[in-house]
């Protein structure tokens, strides 16, 4: 379970009691990062702590945690450097719930919040885990989704009308930690083949039970095959059909 006040903690340190009173032109670019920084690891004393050669995020009692928010491909030297030596917990932040205000870059001014209709869910995080699939299968790896409510601040400098669509992202504030789904050993891949498939099954009969496109049902039993969680049986004309593995 989360713990709400060490993450209410957290966020008082970074963007203060009072967020209207900093103002959003004073947030950093990587508010998401530094709150779970902070919340995993209270001691600034064990924050960017050089490790062979690199600068783990956190490192305490012989352990490394590393928070990436994007661009997995990027942390591959460091695990090549870490794994063998240390067990890493990769930590991913998932919007659960997200609210959208946009900028005026000219007047500051903000707009109201709008929910946007997405909502998140775990198979979001496997394009991510793709991009380290060689590393998914080390005995010192682990994972842990973390669901947000979360605040994305924009500017209205895209190329639509409206100035939305081609637009940049400023600023995302996690205004709420919702449940964290943990990556401790192969065997927890489980957790994402859903229940109600028996049998042998298509990515399309995947993606309909998971409620996710048919693309990333692609990635994602690319990685559970990978990983040992499902197996590949034949095929259904020229679709692969799956089985789970006991």
């Amino acid at each position: 379970m989360p713990d709400t006040e060490a993450f209410e903690a957290a966020k008082k340190k970074i963007i203060g009691v009072d967020r209207q009173r900093i103002g959003i032109g004073t947030l950093s670019e990587k508010t998401i990062h530094a709150i779970l920084k902070n919340y995993y690891q209270p001691d600034e004393d064990k924050q960017e702590m050089p490790i062979e050669n690199f600068v783990a995020d956190i490192y305490s009692d012989g352990e490394i945690i590393e928070i990436q928010t994007r661009q997995f491909n990027r942390m591959r030297d460091k695990l090549k450097a870490f794994l063998p030596l240390y067990p890493v917990t990769i930590v991913y932040p998932i919007p659960r719930e997200k609210w959208l205000v946009w900028i005026d870059e000219e007047s500051g001014e903000l707009s109201k919040k709008r929910k946007s209709p997405v909502k998140g869910n775990p198979y979001m995080a496997f394009p991510e885990l793709y991009k380290i699939k060689m590393f998914l299968k080390e005995p010192n790896l682990r994972l842990k989704f973390v669901f947000l409510d979360i605040e994305e601040y924009r500017l209205l400098n895209g190329w639509s009308r409206d100035r939305k669509k081609g637009s940049s992202r400023y600023d995302r504030i996690p205004t709420e930690l919702v449940e964290e789904i943990d990556i401790n050993c192969i065997r927890d891949y489980m957790q994402f083949v859903p229940y109600e498939l028996e049998g042998e099954f298509t990515s399309k009969e995947f993606a309909k039970a998971a409620h996710i496109s048919v693309s990333l049902a692609q990635t994602v039993l690319n990685i559970l095959y990978y990983v040992g969680t499902v197996t590949r049986t034949g095929k259904r004309g020229n679709q692969i059909l799956y089985t789970v593995l006991d």
